[in-house]
């Protein structure tokens, strides 16, 4: 790819723009920005990463191979009535808005290769779980050159779009749910008496090791944690604690209400375009 152009100057598009420099994907001189108007913003991008701001004539939209959309949802409709006069008709389009179908895509930018992406916020340190979606237009050239720009901020694995809403329940709202965990087992350890600092390190690195060993030793995690757990010792106690308090079901009904969410929020822009 020779041009790659992001509208919208966010944290997540700041995070794939990191990630691609990085890595060496693409050189900065062909990377560009714009936005509706935080020309600080702007600035700030070009000044860290050495990319370019996109100028008023829109002359790098105009020879543009990739159009990545990273505005908000509610800024999109807009977004894409600014820019889709300035596009040519090879230009592909991939976009990491949480809630914009590539059928709406579609009707703003035309008929052309579009991808969805939905990372997570460790996009910002390359750690992000990534769910991508296609449409038929994206030959398997195009197909390749996406996944390796996603595998610039993390993992990624490609998915039909309407699994997408479980993806963004599932791995795009996920550090949150784990922060949680952390604040929960923060407070319980403070109360019996350990000091912050030494909480939050052990918990830190029981989430490593645990994150590595299921990596490494590619074990089912119910084996791994049935080889934690001895018989009436103090694992299976507290596993036992989580078992009583239905556990299973509070985080299957945590993706559930996470994912109908992420469909309402898909309807509700649908809606505010049509009106």
């Amino acid at each position: 790819m020779q041009t790659i152009v992001f509208v919208g100057a966010g944290s997540m598009a700041e995070a794939i723009i990191a990630g691609m420099v990085k890595k060496a994907v693409i050189h900065p001189k062909k990377l560009f920005v714009m936005n509706k108007g935080d020309d600080k913003r702007l600035f700030s991008l070009q000044q860290k990463y050495g990319i370019s701001i996109v100028c008023e004539q829109r002359d790098a939209l105009k020879k543009a191979d990739l159009v990545v959309l990273a505005t908000k949802p509610q800024d999109i409709h807009q977004a894409m009535l600014d820019i889709s006069p300035f596009l040519n008709r090879s230009s592909a389009v991939l976009s990491v808005i949480a809630g914009i179908s590539i059928k709406t895509i579609a009707k703003g930018l035309g008929a052309r290769p579009i991808a969805r992406a939905m990372p997570n916020t460790s996009a910002t340190i390359g750690k992000s779980a990534t769910g991508i979606a296609f449409n038929h237009t994206v030959d398997a050239i195009l197909e390749t050159q996406l996944l390796t720009l996603m595998n610039a901020i993390g993992l990624v694995q490609q998915v039909d779009e309407p699994d997408l809403h479980t993806v963004t329940a599932l791995s795009g709202s996920g550090p949150a749910y784990v922060y949680y965990l952390v604040e929960a087992f923060e407070e319980v350890a403070i109360q019996k008496g350990l000091s912050p600092d030494i909480a939050r390190s052990l918990i830190i690195q029981t989430l490593e090791g645990a994150t590595a060993m299921l990596k490494e030793t590619r074990e089912e995690p119910a084996i791994l944690r049935e080889n934690v757990t001895s018989p009436n010792g103090t694992t299976a106690a507290g596993l036992q604690a989580l078992a009583d308090g239905d556990f299973k079901k509070i985080i299957a009904n945590c993706i559930e209400k996470a994912s109908e969410r992420s469909e309402e929020l898909a309807l509700a822009t649908c809606k505010m375009k049509q009106s």
